[in-house]
């Protein structure tokens, strides 16, 4: 069984695609950083370099050939940018990817989505899967929710093709590009001051990164698995950022200070970047969704993927903060500490 993993250039595909071939799997990866792909070939890792939301047809078909599965890793993830962008990687990419795949019998096709098309801007506790808000977030909600809705008619069209869709919530683990670097990028520009809504006691869920490669290799390999089927993929353990901040932080020495203010005036302030943002093009500091996913509760229901899935946290949220504090000393200047 050869395995195709999408965006293995960074954060979860790029761990997929070690594990893989640390189990002597067969596996190609793909993404568009093409440094990163090359620290992937020297560990023996076939990388063939695309861009998904650009590619050719003969482009997708070359990345197909002898491939059984998919791991669908890639997608533009961010709070802030322009609709086509997101359309174009999120939407049109995955819908190309996922029907090609299907028409050449590949087996399995592991979609990676997101739970931020939950997100309403109120507290939500043990949202199952069936959840929808009057109205999507942001761009990449809304065209994330696009993309699943196609996969869900491509399950239909081709039932050679078993088509799984996992929700994983704020993914954290060596390779982040996301969670960590954003908090420290912050850190950088405030002097060590870390503005927070509530004083960060919002309680949210994360997930280590094994544990969503977990799920993603029994959604590949569970019998019987009904095509379409969406779940969500947590640690199973919701904490609060402070909590989290502190467990990371201290060990690594990092200095920060924590300044909790009013939601209202961090709403008011992201509100006014984002204004200025779209004149001036250039991405805000603060976007009034990330501001509001740190005042409000989110928690995911994930009965649904133990009971269909079997998935059960392998790595307890103590242990996946303390590997990633290792990781982080010995790969720090990916971190700038």
């Amino acid at each position: 069984m050869k395995t195709l993993v999408t965006g293995a250039t960074s954060g979860l595909g790029a761990n997929a695609a070690r594990y893989l071939a640390a189990q002597r799997q067969a596996v190609r990866a793909t993404g568009r950083d093409r440094r990163a792909g090359q620290a992937l070939e020297a560990e023996g890792i076939e990388f063939v370099p695309v861009d998904l939301a650009n590619a050719a047809a003969k482009d997708i078909d070359r990345l197909l050939d002898g491939i059984d599965v998919v791991w669908h890793c890639a997608a533009l993830s961010s709070p802030w940018g322009r609709y086509e962008d997101f359309h174009q990687a999120n939407m049109t990419a995955t819908t190309r990817l996922a029907e090609r795949a299907a028409q050449r019998g590949v087996r399995r096709f592991v979609h990676i989505s997101t739970p931020s098309l939950y997100f309403d801007y109120r507290h939500r506790v043990d949202i199952p899967e069936t959840f929808r808000p009057a109205r999507y977030v942001n761009h990449y909600a809304n065209t994330k929710a696009q993309a699943e809705a196609s996969l869900r008619a491509i399950a239909l069209s081709y039932p050679g093709t078993t088509v799984a869709i996992l929700r994983p919530r704020a993914i954290f683990g060596p390779h982040d590009r996301v969670l960590l670097p954003r908090i420290l990028r912050v850190l950088r520009e405030r002097d060590g001051r870390l503005p927070l809504p509530r004083g960060g006691v919002a309680r949210f869920d994360l997930t280590y990164v094994e544990n969503v490669i977990h799920a993603m290799q029994l959604a590949t390999t569970r019998e019987d698995l009904p095509s379409g089927e969406v779940f969500n993929i947590t640690n199973g353990e919701p904490a609060t950022l402070r909590d989290v901040l502190a467990a990371i932080f201290v060990p690594l020495g990092v200095a920060y200070r924590i300044v909790a203010l009013p939601y209202p005036v961090l709403d008011a302030a992201a509100r006014a970047m984002e204004a200025y943002a779209s004149l001036s093009g250039a991405e805000p500091a603060l976007t009034r969704y990330s501001v509001g996913t740190l005042n409000y509760d989110m928690t995911l229901d994930i009965e649904k993927a133990r009971r269909m899935l079997g998935y059960q946290p392998i790595v307890p949220l103590s242990e996946g903060i303390e590997l990633t504090v290792r990781w982080i000393q010995s790969h720090g200047h990916d971190y700038g500490i």
